[in-house]
């Protein structure tokens, strides 16, 4: 089997080459937090420095027993014996697709890695479309729909992964999709993937990140990682939470024998540090908040700047993506550049303007929506004290560096579009 680098990955080291040759970049395609380490965190490895033994294949009990508690403190009651920790969520993602067998439905929109892996482990995606402003939840009377139809024409379907909060799109599902998502799950009899890694990124308090976990609770698996609140994504540790059913107990089995034979056991300083931070200490709730506080400022001003460049913008909720879409714009931009899809706009922002993004098609969309994956993540600075001054900062916007990001989009922009143009606003 042929595998492509993933797109995440490959547009990174694009913009990575650029800097070498001397060349401006505008990094929005890689979704890597941007954020120092916590001094705290340092110490917490430090300390496990010295434990150079194999560990037990699901996890130190210190860390499955800490996960179990952040889960606890999210209505979310966890057995530790039902957690297993793995070198990141991404394996583990990997090894529950192994596991489970069959075809995945999964979102339009969606991140890249879910198809590819669900490829990986020699099997097919059903592809089912988000509601706009929903990202992350197939549209639930969409998702019988296709599952029913690819088991009529003999597919084996046994999975829905779900991402809540949302990767691409930044948005959040609602609780009513979420439930009624759960309820498909069950009468179609699949297992619910529920990738929650960005659940800590909210940026305001009225958002409610809602679990398939809460409306099907034996039938749901919950992953998670310290790459994106933490900004720990060079640590490589994350963790599912199976269900306590005979679903769940199945599926450990079967996880635990697929770990073996692959990562055999995580790194143990990192699972000690892990241990710290999943018992969130005053400390790392607090750079947790600031984190999150300026991701959304960010997200904000990159979404305003799409929105007054006539595209299409669902209002960011989490983490630090956002999803315009350029279809308003289809014909200037097919006169002026001759760009008709996705990748052509994307490789046009690269090569012309060293802009840094990823095309719808890399998400499951058709290659002619011009819609793209925006991450602003990388927008904070580029030496640690930048990025402190970020997260300090009252108004991280006024930050020169930030600014000047800012600024270089809007010229970007300004250079792409007419200036005739007329705005089109926001998706709500």
């Amino acid at each position: 089997m042929s595998v492509s680098v993933s797109a995440t990955l490959a547009v990174n080291e694009a913009l990575a080459e650029r800097r070498h040759q001397g060349l401006p970049v505008l990094p929005l395609g890689f979704g890597e937090a941007g954020l120092p380490v916590h001094p705290a965190m340092r110490d917490a490895l430090a300390a496990g420095g010295d434990r150079n033994a194999y560990g037990p294949v699901a996890g130190l009990a210190s860390l499955r027993t800490a996960a179990a508690g952040y889960w606890d403190r999210r209505g979310l009651p966890t057995d530790p014996e039902l957690v297993i920790a793995g070198p990141g969520s991404k394996p583990l993602l990997y090894s529950l697709l192994l596991s489970i067998g069959g075809d995945a439905a999964i979102a339009a929109p969606s991140w890249v890695s879910y198809a590819a892996q669900t490829h990986l482990a020699g099997h097919s995606v059903v592809f089912v479309p988000t509601a706009p402003a929903q990202g992350g939840a197939p549209q639930p009377d969409l998702l019988t729909d296709a599952v029913t139809r690819a088991r009529m024409d003999g597919r084996d379907v046994r999975s829905v992964i779900v991402t809540t909060p949302d990767n691409p799109t930044g948005t959040v599902p609602s609780r009513g999709t979420i439930r009624r998502l759960a309820d498909a799950a069950r009468a179609l009899d699949l297992v619910i993937i529920s990738d929650e890694i960005y659940r800590d990124l909210v940026h305001e308090p009225g958002t409610v990140v809602h679990s398939p976990a809460e409306f099907a609770p034996e039938r749901t698996v919950v992953t998670t990682g310290l790459s994106k609140n933490l900004a720990l994504g060079g640590w490589r540790l994350g963790v599912t939470r199976l269900p306590d059913s005979d679903i769940g107990h199945r599926l450990r089995s079967d996880l635990l024998g697929v770990a073996s034979e692959i990562w055999s056991t995580p790194a143990t300083p990192i699972q000690q540090a892990a241990t710290y931070a999943f018992g969130e200490p005053a400390e790392i709730t607090d750079h947790i908040a600031r984190s999150r506080r300026l991701h959304g400022l960010v997200a904000r001003a990159v979404a305003d700047r799409f929105v007054s460049a006539g595209a299409l913008v669902a209002p960011p909720q989490a983490g630090f993506y956002l999803y315009p879409d350029f279809d308003g714009l289809k014909g200037s931009l097919a006169a002026d550049h001759g760009v008709t899809t996705g990748p052509e706009l994307c490789a046009l922002l690269l090569d012309s303007y060293g802009m840094g993004t990823l095309p719808a098609a890399e998400f499951g969309e058709d290659e002619r929506a011009l819609r793209m994956r925006i991450a602003t993540s990388l927008l904070y600075g580029e030496t640690e004290a930048q990025r402190y001054s970020a997260l300090a900062a009252d108004d991280p916007l006024a930050l020169p560096w930030i600014r000047a990001h800012l600024d270089r989009l809007d010229d970007v922009l300004d250079q792409l579009l007419s200036n005739d143009r007329v705005p089109c606003g926001e998706v709500g």
